[in-house]
């Protein structure tokens, strides 16, 4: 296994930023500094800043609640509320390690986040190529018309992303026009709000509820669960190809 994919199955860091830590010098196997590409072979010892890593045994999935304003990152000096600080002294946490989301949701936007100790399935789960499901309920400031709503699941081309999104499905509601739901098998950058722009419609709330077979349910605002195997293997079949 080459030294960056072990890093990541041990939860330290991504493939990518293992590669940093290797190439400052940071990273050892046997006692010998290590080099960008090297195989780790059973019963290698591999250090970080000096200290043992080792592969976890098992992989840990927590369903979050995010609420607004809270922003998914660990470090941010210009934000107020951050993921991390969200996060920081929960007893349900607590013993897991470092946490990393799967697929983050904007600062404005709310509903389940997906945090996981393996850095090996957040990369898999991100890089799907078929797409898993996600399900937003989104509220907008004027009525979504039929003809409108059938231009977005086409797919529509986002000129500030340069970009056209991949075909969706959109269920209006009976009750109120300026509510809809949205299933994406992507998730480009702001790609709902940049959505309904290009129909002239401003979101006021966004909510995602589903990721794969993994709902939000009755889950409270600011509140966190552990995901259960048979949810991850239900909702992420797609991931892995099946």
């Amino acid at each position: 296994m080459r030294l960056n994919r072990y890093l990541a199955a041990c939860g330290v860091c991504s493939r990518r930023e293992a590669d940093r830590l290797i190439e400052g010098g940071r990273v050892t196997v046997d006692g010998q500094p290590a080099a960008v590409g090297t195989a780790v072979d059973q019963g290698a010892v591999v250090e970080v800043d000096g200290q043992r890593v080792t592969p976890r045994q098992e992989t840990i999935v927590f369903a979050y609640h995010k609420v607004p304003g809270v922003v998914c990152t660990e470090r941010d000096a210009h934000a107020s509320r951050t993921l991390a600080d969200e996060l920081a002294g929960r007893p349900e946490v607590k013993d897991a390690g470092r946490l990393l989301y799967i697929g983050r949701l904007d600062k404005e936007s709310e509903g389940l986040l997906l945090l996981t100790t393996d850095a090996e399935l957040k990369r898999r789960l991100e890089s799907a190529r078929g797409g898993v499901e996600k399900e937003y309920e989104v509220t907008v400031d004027q009525p979504l018309t039929k003809d409108a709503a059938k231009l977005l699941e086409k797919g529509v081309f986002l000129k500030d992303l340069g970009l056209k999104t991949r075909p969706c499905r959109i269920r209006l509601s009976d009750t109120d026009p300026r509510h809809f739901t949205v299933i994406l098998t992507e998730g480009k950058n702001r790609q709902i709000r940049r959505m309904c722009e290009s129909e002239g419609l401003r979101v006021t709330r966004l909510v995602r509820v589903r990721e794969g077979n993994i709902r939000l349910g009755d889950l409270k605002p600011g509140g966190i669960r552990r995901v259960s195997q048979e949810e991850m293997e239900g909702g992420h079949d797609e991931a892995d190809g099946r």
